[in-house]
């Protein structure tokens, strides 16, 4: 049964007069930003448009994959620019000093502007000291006209530095939505699959100390019948070269040769193999030893794969995790070896529910549009 023509006009007439919001968002090219629009459109709240990221060698052009560094940060752009109605900061400011971040508080707040703040990371992870990140925080935070950040934990540390509010929305999906109906499609493993739990060192961050980690994991995954231990690493970091992390590099070689563990060296990873790579592992264990939140955490419950994540930073708050103790130079193997024994016991998880995937994103979504509506009246 339809409505009648005149609820339809109405319906219509209402879409019409939705009013738009132009958001600034740095960087807009992150798959978190992308997935911050709803899945299912609703009328009661703002359109949200969310401008392109300027090419830095060229603003007036969109950046397409090129976005560092990020141009909206810079004053004069922002001055120059009335096309947007909110700022909107998630990533991209580590280059840039406490000054700098001043003087672009600055021109948004000649312009009009009001800056929202998505608190990701409270100890950024690609820096050895924290005292850089924290010179820029105690800018952001207090300056930001709302506070966004994923976890209760986070708030309350947000709350206790800086003695204001962040509003806790979770982190939407990071798998594209296809390749999670694949994932929860696929067979379950059979008994004669081995049981894989890997590292993944990648290109290696500050936060992360994997020798200690393999290390141990090499002794576990030894005590569990069927179970493989699969290290991936990117050929920067494991092959001679600029980046090269002898190390960790001979460390791995040693116990490959050994058959303590399966090594796999490859370059950067696409998305499409990234995805294909994390559904094939049962377990994937976090090895950092300071950090917030994770994207490749939602990643893993998108896909089905448990994650074994430290106890640093909020990560037990963003979804299921198997703890372990983990914090700067404090790492327990025991509580590592306990965490895996779980895991083991436990079995793969089912991939996230697609619908609790989706009815969360259109609740993020409506947040953050409800949001920027407060502050643009």
């Amino acid at each position: 049964m339809t409505g009648s023509p005149s609820t339809a006009a109405a319906a219509s007439a209402l879409r019409e007069d939705r009013r738009t919001i132009r958001v600034a968002s740095v960087p807009a090219s992150h798959v978190y930003v992308q997935h911050l629009a709803p899945v299912h459109d609703a009328d009661d709240v703002p359109r949200i448009t969310r401008l392109e990221d300027p090419d830095p060698d060229d603003p007036a052009r969109p950046a397409g994959a090129k976005w560092w560094p990020p141009t909206m940060l810079e004053p004069a752009w922002v001055r120059a620019n009335p096309g947007f109605d909110v700022m909107h900061l998630q990533f991209g400011f580590d280059a840039r000093t406490p000054a700098q971040l001043e003087q672009l508080v600055q021109a948004l707040r000649e312009t009009g502007r009001p800056l929202v703040y998505t608190v990701h990371d409270l100890r950024n992870p690609h820096h050895e000291s924290r005292d850089a990140h924290d010179a820029q925080l105690d800018v952001l935070v207090p300056a930001a006209d709302a506070l966004v950040t994923l976890t209760p934990g986070a708030a309350e540390e947000i709350r206790r530095r800086w003695g204001v509010e962040a509003r806790v929305l979770p982190h939407p999906h990071v798998v594209d939505l296809e390749t999670m109906r694949k994932a929860s499609a696929r067979r379950p493993r059979s008994d004669g699959d081995p049981f894989r739990v890997a590292v993944h060192v990648k290109s290696l961050r500050a936060s992360m100390n994997p020798l200690p980690v393999v290390r141990a994991l090499s002794e576990i995954v030894r005590e569990l019948p069927g179970a493989v231990l699969q290290v991936n690493g990117h050929t920067d970091v494991l092959r001679p070269g600029e980046r090269y992390d002898r190390p960790l590099a001979e460390l791995l070689e040693q116990q490959a040769a050994a058959g303590l563990l399966e090594l796999h060296v490859h370059d950067f990873l696409d998305d499409a193999a990234l995805w294909a790579y994390l559904s094939s592992l049962d377990v994937s264990v976090l090895p950092y030893r300071f950090g917030t939140h994770s994207g490749w955490l939602e990643a893993c419950r998108d896909l089905g794969t448990a994650v074994i994540a430290p106890d640093c930073g909020y990560y037990r708050e963003q979804g299921p995790v198997f703890e372990y103790r983990n914090r700067d130079d404090d790492f327990d193997p025991d509580s590592l070896r306990a965490a895996a024994l779980a895991a083991y016991a436990a079995g793969s998880p089912a991939p996230a529910s697609i619908e609790d995937r989706i009815a969360e994103r259109d609740a993020v979504a409506r947040a953050h549009a409800q949001l920027y509506e407060e502050l643009v009246r």
